[in-house]
């Protein structure tokens, strides 16, 4: 009665685990160019005799976003227990059995990422519904999902369960799980997702969505706490990190157990936002030189990065901009809205160094001059 529950489409839902088989890796075939073409396969036996588990769940999956939803569920649970390390190549394996309209179960082997899952799972409907439509039948069978060209190509029929001739291993005797083993195994068990999230809510007051995607990724769930420790606006903190800081780590495919940032910097950024000394932009263009390089906030600040707020420094650059832009200040005394567009042009100007409230009042105050 085992399950994990997954959140899609602001909704949860209860995915039931069928069983977990207990299995070794017994190696990795590859071929030369493309399935279809490759005139022989290699196996690689690099892995084999490597510890697996199966994961198999009932047929409660309805999409490919829910697969994604489960997978990312399922993966956080296995690195909260330790019990997986996903960055090593082929800790992490799918088979998708599809089926629609109570048709033939087709099975897509050995997907390697979550996002090639839903990539695989959204071709392969698409594919049974056009045979559907056409009036053809959906024939039972094992396919390869094709990552470089975005298909999957059949690999052979469908075997019955029958066909496998499971039996069970002599020398493995039966397993007896009683409620008091259970119960004893809860007690040591770490802190999972579920119960993380929970946490996050009541003890930060964030909502569900933030709790959820800041616990999904462990380490950053722990960064979170780390700055939190230092930095008590748990709302802007977690809007920085599911934001721009996840962004920049993935846009530079930074691997966190190499991270340069600590969480110190973080909170010396939204301190000094706070105190007015650098800008919501400036923020947003060190944040990532921080992440990758590791550059130190105090050093970024003292080498000029910090918010402009000297009237006279100001006075000079909106003239500036101003003596170049003859028409935006045309358009600015026709249309007050246009204010906001030299506004801009002092921001571009400055690398978004300059004080945006004061900028607005001298620019009002050089279009009041040009009036009169």
């Amino acid at each position: 009665n085992g399950y994990i529950k997954i959140y899609s489409n602001n909704k949860s839902k209860i995915v039931r685990i069928r069983r977990i088989n207990i299995e070794e890796d017994p190696g990795k075939i590859h071929y030369i160019g493309s399935i279809d073409t490759s005139p022989y396969s290699l196996v690689d036996y690099n892995r084999s005799g490597i510890a697996l588990l199966e994961i198999v769940t009932e047929p409660d999956i309805e999409s490919p976003k829910e697969a994604r939803a489960f997978l990312e569920k399922l993966i956080a649970i296995l690195e909260y227990l330790g019990a997986t390390d996903t960055s090593f190549e082929g800790a992490f394996r799918v088979d998708a059995n599809i089926s629609i309209a109570g048709g033939s179960r087709v099975e897509v082997k050995n997907i390697g990422s979550i996002k090639e899952v839903e990539k695989a799972l959204s071709y392969e409907i698409i594919r049974q519904k056009r045979i559907v439509e056409q009036g053809g039948d959906i024939k039972r069978e094992t396919r390869h999902w094709d990552g470089d060209r975005g298909v999957t190509v059949p690999l052979r029929s469908k075997e019955f369960e029958e066909d496998y001739r499971y039996f069970p291993d002599p020398d493995l005797p039966p397993m007896h799980i009683t409620e008091s083993f259970i119960e004893s195994v809860a007690k040591d068990m770490p802190e999972l997702p579920d119960a993380r999230i929970e946490r996050f809510m009541k003890q930060y007051e964030l909502d569900e969505y933030r709790a959820s995607i800041l616990v999904l990724s462990k380490w950053l769930a722990d960064f979170f706490e780390s700055c939190a420790k230092m930095y008590t606006n748990y709302k802007k903190l977690s809007d920085l990190l599911i934001t721009d800081f996840l962004r920049w780590i993935k846009e530079y495919n930074i691997d966190v157990k190499s991270l340069k940032i600590a969480p110190t910097h973080v909170v010396k950024l939204l301190q000094y936002l706070d105190q007015g000394v650098i800008s919501i932009k400036m923020l947003k263009e060190l944040l990532p030189m921080i992440i990758k390089e590791g550059l130190d906030v105090d050093t970024l600040i003292r080498e000029g990065y910090v918010k402009i707020e000297d009237e006279a420094t100001l006075e000079r650059t909106v003239i500036e901009v101003m003596n170049e832009n003859p028409r935006a200040v045309k358009d600015a005394l026709e249309n007050p809205r246009a204010v906001n567009y030299i506004v801009g042009l002092v921001m571009k100007k400055t690398k978004g160094r300059a004080d945006p409230v004061k900028t607005v009042e001298i620019v009002k105050k050089f279009l009041d001059r040009y009036r009169s």
